[in-house]
C-alpha cells in the first residue's frame, strides 16, 4: 500500500472530522464512532454505535446532485424489495430524509451524506482462480439488469449518463480526460486515439435499444460484492447511471484486463449472466469494445484522482499496459465495424 500524500492525509482528516460531527443528524446513541475505511469517489466510514454498525458515505462535490443521490436510493430500495438482490438500505436522518447535507471545517462547499445499513459478508477471493467468483458476479449482474429493464423510474429521476462522450470526451468527460496521464508520449497517444475512434464508431452502430442500454451499476466488479453464504450482495452504487448493460462486464475486468485468463473470466461471467438474461451474438462481438472502453475510462480516472491509494498503485504501468491492450484490440480486427 502506498503512503498517502500530505494533502490527501489532510483531506481525510477533515472528512473524518465532518463525519464524526455529522453523526448527530441520525438517531444514534450518545457516543457513536466513525472510522474512514476508503476514499475514492466518495469517503466511506464505518460507524459503530455500541456494537450496531452502519456505513456513512460522504460524497464528492459536483459529482452527484442531491436529487441524483435520491434517485440512486430509490433504485436501491426497489432492488432490495423487488429483485431479490441484497443491497445496502438507506437510513433516514432525524429529519426524515435520506440525504443529509453539512459543511466541514477546511472543506470547500457542502457535502451530501447518506447512512446505509451494514451488510454482513466477505469479499470474494481475488488472489486465486477467479472463474467461480466471475460466474457469481455475472449472475447477480443479470438480475440487476432484468430489474433495471422493467423498473418504472420515479418522476425527476436523475443519474449519471455513461455515454461515449461522457467517457472519452476529454475535459468534459465525467472522470476527466484520458489523455492527461499519457502526457506528451505521442506514440501512446496515437494508438489510444485510434482505439477511441474505433470504439466511437462501433458503439454508434451498436445503438441504445432497451435491451442494450439502461440503468447500470457501472462499477460492478468483485470488490463491490459481498458473499454471505449463498447470497451475493452488491454494494457501492454511487457511480450507477444510464449506460450500456455490457459496460458492467467491462467494469468486472477493471485493472485486470491484461490477465492471461481474461477470456476464461469473460466466459465464466457469461455463464452466470445467461442463467437469467440472454446475450446475443452481436452483443458478444462487442465485448472487446466494452473492455477497452472501460480501460480508457480508468485511464481518465487515474489522471483525475492522483491522491487516491488505488491511482498511486496503478499509475506506474497503467499507460504502458493500456497501450498494449489498445494495440491488441485493434489488431484483433476491431477496425472492421
Amino acid at each position: 500500500m502506498s503512503v498517502p500524500s500530505e494533502s490527501q492525509t489532510l483531506l481525510n482528516d477533515r472528512l473524518t472530522r465532518l463525519a464524526r460531527d455529522s453523526l448527530r443528524l441520525w438517531p444514534f446513541g450518545s457516543a457513536p464512532t466513525a472510522e474512514l475505511i476508503s476514499h475514492s469517489e466518495c469517503a466511506i466510514f464505518l460507524v459503530d454505535d455500541s456494537g450496531r454498525k452502519a456505513i456513512l458515505r460522504i460524497g464528492r462535490p459536483g459529482y452527484n446532485s442531491a436529487n441524483a443521490i435520491r434517485s440512486e436510493l430509490a433504485w436501491l430500495v426497489a432492488l432490495h424489495a423487488e429483485s431479490g438482490v441484497t443491497t445496502p438500505e438507506p437510513i433516514r436522518g432525524r429529519d426524515g430524509n435520506y440525504v443529509q447535507t453539512a459543511c466541514g471545517q477546511g472543506l470547500a462547499g457542502s457535502r451530501d451524506m447518506v447512512l446505509f445499513t451494514f451488510l454482513d459478508g466477505s469479499h470474494l477471493d481475488e488472489t486465486g482462480n477467479l472463474c467461480t467468483p466471475f460466474r457469481r458476479l455475472g449472475e447477480v449482474t443479470a438480475r440487476l439488469h432484468n430489474h433495471s429493464e422493467n423498473w418504472v423510474r420515479p418522476p425527476r429521476f436523475e443519474r449519471l449518463v455513461w455515454s461515449v462522450e461522457n467517457i472519452l470526451g476529454g475535459k468534459c468527460a465525467l472522470w476527466g480526460d484520458w489523455r492527461q496521464p499519457v502526457g506528451g508520449d505521442m506514440p501512446s497517444l496515437g494508438v489510444l486515439e485510434r482505439a477511441a475512434k474505433v470504439i466511437r464508431k462501433r458503439l454508434m452502430l451498436f445503438g441504445k435499444s432497451a435491451k442494450r442500454w439502461g440503468l447500470i451499476h457501472a462499477d460492478l466488479r468483485l470488490a463491490n460484492l459481498l458473499a454471505y453464504g449463498n447470497d451475493t450482495r452488491v454494494i457501492d452504487f454511487d457511480d450507477c447511471g444510464l449506460g450500456w448493460y455490457l459496460h458492467d462486464l467491462g467494469a468486472a475486468l477493471s485493472f485486470i484486463e491484461d490477465r492471461a485468463d481474461k477470456d476464461e473470466l469473460i466466459d465464466s461471467w457469461l455463464q452466470g449472466y445467461t442463467r437469467h438474461r440472454e446475450v446475443s451474438a452481436l452483443e458478444r462481438a462487442e465485448i472487446p469494445t466494452f473492455v477497452m472502453l472501460r480501460r480508457m475510462q480508468l485511464l481518465a480516472w487515474i489522471g483525475s484522482h492522483p491522491g487516491t491509494d488505488l491511482a498511486r498503485e496503478q499509475r506506474p504501468r497503467f499507460v504502458e499496459v493500456s497501450c498494449k491492450l489498445a494495440e491488441a484490440y485493434l489488431a484483433a480486427g476491431a477496425i472492421a465495424a
